[in-house]
């Protein structure tokens, strides 16, 4: 297995220290590897999050050069967007 030294701040070298005492991991190289896999699965969701929000953009975008949207005027905006988030039973 690969070895590398990092450095650590205080805080961080403390928390290390804490879970390993504590005995939720065995030693600090195993504490790391499990920050470092919550690093990476948080990495793929956020990569996931983009993905939809790009297709959720480009459907916005199809949308308006169809033409099919609503214009809502300035004034209007608050009660449009009301009526947008209020349940459909309480309408």
């Amino acid at each position: 297995m690969p070895t590398r030294n990092i450095s650590l701040t205080d805080e961080q070298d403390a928390f290390v220290e804490k879970v390993v005492r504590t005995g939720e991991y065995q030693n600090a190289s195993e504490t790391v590897r499990d920050a470092l896999r919550a690093l990476q699965q948080r990495r793929r969701e956020d990569a996931l999050k983009l993905k939809v929000l790009r297709a959720q953009i480009k459907a916005g975008v199809d949308a308006l050069d169809r033409g099919d949207f609503v214009e809502v005027d300035d004034a209007e905006l608050d009660n449009y967007l009301d009526r947008l988030t209020t349940p459909s039973d309480t309408r």
